[in-house]
């Protein structure tokens, strides 16, 4: 006769594996929830605006991240700064309303126009060079010449107006992409970067259209403190405001569809 396993005459090494198993998954469900709140909390309660407990068992200790660029960052981060003043309102005094934007500008971070404080510092590729850069400086890349060139060509807002000309292309040394382009504004208004995911280029008709802003509303794009190079905090502020005209441009796109 087999013999069964038994330990007990109620318990079995299948059962013991069994409650191993439940005790081993749920332990792992909870690691895998503190950790996810690394970023992103305390959170706010909605009804009365205060932040959350950071103390709770559910936030994680901080723990050290050493960065590719030397610094160290810690996450959660104990004494988190939490921005107030967003000029936002809700439209409903209910957990869960939208919110709507009190500010008409787009630099005013409320809905697709959100962006995050990223590190504002330059992202750099494995050798230190500075990763994000026109391709005046990067002078060893080059435009396919089966590809359209995009330098020279006409800029168009989403209202058929020229907002200005492509002056050079930045591209992604790391990557080797083309991520913005340099645009000299209309009437000497300077340079503004525009991310090539928010336009598109006409490889016969020569022209670069964005539907994301008027052409007006390019010489309010956020602009880096150096000519040459991009921070990631820079970053984000010039894809949020394109971000936000995909729905505050005009007053129309805020209105629903019938």
């Amino acid at each position: 006769m087999m013999p069964r396993g038994e330990i007990t005459g109620y318990m079995d090494v299948a059962q013991v594996v069994l409650y191993a198993f439940w005790i081993f998954f749920a332990g792992l469900v909870f690691w895998l929830r503190r950790e996810d709140r690394r970023e992103g909390y305390p959170l706010e309660t909605e009804v009365v605006g205060r932040l959350k407990s950071a103390d709770s068992i559910l936030i994680p200790t901080p723990k050290a991240f050493h960065l590719s660029s030397g610094h160290t960052t810690y996450a959660p981060k104990a004494n988190m700064e939490v921005e107030r003043g967003v000029p936002s309102a809700k439209i409903e005094p209910w957990p869960g309303a939208p919110y709507r934007r009190t500010d008409l500008s787009l630099q005013a971070g409320v809905g697709p126009g959100s962006w995050v404080g990223r590190e504002d510092s330059h992202d750099k590729t494995w050798d230190g060079a500075y990763r994000i850069v026109p391709l005046r400086v990067a002078d060893h890349f080059v435009v396919h010449e089966d590809g359209p060139n995009p330098i020279g060509m006409t800029v168009f807002g989403a209202d058929r107006q020229v907002a200005g000309t492509v002056s050079d292309l930045w591209l992604d040394r790391g990557e080797s992409l083309v991520r913005y382009y340099e645009v000299e504004l209309a009437g000497g208004g300077g340079r503004r970067l525009m991310p090539v995911n928010f336009c598109k280029t006409g490889r016969f008709s020569r022209t670069v259209k964005s539907e994301a802003l008027l052409a007006a509303q390019f010489a309010d794009i956020p602009v880096g403190r150096d000519a040459d190079s991009v921070t990631l905090l820079e970053e984000e502020r010039i894809m949020s405001y394109f971000g936000a005209g995909t729905l505050y441009a005009t007053p129309a796109r805020a209105e629903p569809l019938l």
